[in-house]
């Protein structure tokens, strides 16, 4: 009686060792091919989204048409928080396993993220001063946003602030650590105090509060805002990747053959 084979079963076709792009430089032309796709496809989500929260979505009987600022102003607010917390995933990442792939994520994210938290404040008041009479109040959750976008921007100065890039990615890595209590506060703030602004719109638990064309047109633009947040972070990632990696000799193949 044959004895049963104790060897691995062979690898197949199908098979992908996502580890493998754990290297930067098995990483970066995957990067690349990503971002392509994903600003083409933004590029599209963000026209169709417009058009439906511009042309098809019908005046708010409450607010008219200032409610319209939600197009943006919601998709860039939560994007400022999503970002945050994948940053300081990744910040995480890099500081326990010493991957450097890992910080320059982190790294390559701040930015963006900054952008959108800038963008949420921003629109909030151009909402704020029709619809409160007033371009800023120290509401719970502007402030908490403020200070996510201050958390961004710390960051970011830490960074630049020391010239030894691994002493540079722990570093931002342990304010990245703290920082992200301050997400489930902007998250609750309407919940845990008595705030000027109002209670979400779109919830997992409840049927959604607007109306179906609001609803679409603000759900496409969330894709589009996601797809272009990891289009411009990947392209950033790439560009990271060059610069730490210099010295290798990939980076100038990669180079000649951009």
């Amino acid at each position: 009686m044959p004895l049963a084979s104790t060897s691995p079963p062979p690898r197949t076709a199908a098979a992908v060792n996502f580890f493998a792009f754990a290297s930067p430089a098995r990483f970066y032309p995957l990067a690349g091919s990503i971002a392509m796709a994903s600003a083409v496809l933004a590029a599209v989500l963000a026209a169709a989204g417009l058009f439906i929260g511009l042309g098809m979505a019908p005046t708010d009987a409450q607010q008219g048409d200032a409610y319209r600022i939600i197009f943006v102003h919601v998709p860039v607010a939560w994007m400022s928080m999503i970002l945050y917390v994948a940053m300081a995933f990744w910040a995480g990442i890099g500081l326990a396993f010493n991957a450097r792939l890992a910080s320059m994520f982190a790294r390559a994210l701040a930015p963006t993220g900054a952008l959108m938290t800038f963008l949420a404040l921003w629109t909030g008041a151009l909402w704020g001063k029709p619809t409160w009479g007033t371009w800023w109040v120290w509401d719970a959750r502007l402030t908490s946003e403020l200070i996510l976008l201050f958390l961004y921007l710390g960051f970011l100065a830490l960074h630049g602030a020391i010239d030894d890039v691994r002493r540079a990615d722990r570093a931002g890595a342990v304010l990245a650590l703290v920082g992200v209590v301050n997400v489930p506060i902007i998250y609750f703030s309407v919940k845990w105090w008595n705030t000027l602004h109002q209670g979400a719109s779109v919830s997992i638990s409840q049927a959604p509060s607007i109306a179906t064309p609001m609803l679409t047109g603000m759900l496409v633009m969330v894709a589009a805002v996601w797809l272009y947040c990891i289009a411009v972070t990947l392209l950033r990632l790439r560009a990271l990747i060059l610069e730490r990696e210099r010295d290798a000799a990939w980076t100038q193949r990669a180079l000649e053959a951009s």
